[in-house]
C-alpha cells in the first residue's frame, strides 16, 4: 500500500463514520454531493462499499464510494475525497489501491470512474494508477462541467 500519514489506515466505513463522511462530502464538493440518507443507505448496501482512510486518534482523512452492479464484472468508483490538509500525503493513492483490491476481491474484471476534465490532481492520480481514458461526457456534472471516463483492467 502507498505511504499514508503516520498512524493512518484504510478500512471499510461503519455507521459511526456517518457524521464525518457527510462533513467531508460538504467540504470536498460544491455540487453532485451524496446526502446523509444516501450515505446511510450505502453503508448497509450489498451493491455499495464505502472505504475510509483514518488517522490517529480518529480523524477521517479521506473516503471512497464504490458501486457494484449485480451480474456485472465492472466496479464503479463514484467518489474519492481527501481532506485538504491531508492532500499530497498518499491518502488518495491508498484509498484507490484499496478500491482496486475490493473490486478484485469481488471478481470484477474492470474498474471505471468519471472525473472532471479540469481536475488535474485527480486525473494524475488515476493515470499513475494505470487507468486509461476511454471517453468524455459533456455537461456531466450539475454545474455543467464535462467529465472524462476512465477504466482500469483488473485481469
Amino acid at each position: 500500500m502507498p505511504p499514508v500519514p503516520a498512524g493512518a489506515r484504510v478500512r471499510r466505513a461503519a455507521s459511526s463514520d456517518l457524521d464525518e463522511l457527510v462533513a467531508l462530502e460538504q467540504r470536498s464538493f460544491s455540487s453532485d454531493r451524496l446526502s446523509r440518507a444516501q450515505y446511510r443507505r450505502h453503508l448497509d448496501s450489498d451493491t455499495a462499499m464505502i472505504l475510509v482512510a483514518t488517522g490517529h486518534p480518529r480523524p477521517l482523512l479521506g473516503s471512497a464510494v464504490l458501486f457494484f452492479r449485480k451480474r456485472s464484472g465492472v466496479g464503479r468508483l463514484y467518489s474519492l475525497a481527501t481532506r485538504p490538509e491531508a492532500r499530497g500525503q498518499g491518502v488518495g493513492a491508498a484509498l484507490l489501491e484499496a478500491v482496486v483490491n475490493a473490486c478484485r476481491h469481488r471478481g470484477c474484471r474492470a474498474l471505471r470512474l468519471e472525473v472532471r476534465t479540469d481536475n488535474a490532481a485527480a486525473i494524475g492520480l488515476y493515470e499513475r494508477a494505470g487507468f486509461q481514458r476511454i471517453g468524455r461526457y459533456e455537461r456531466y456534472y450539475q454545474d455543467g462541467a464535462d467529465a472524462w471516463r476512465y477504466e482500469k483492467s483488473l485481469d
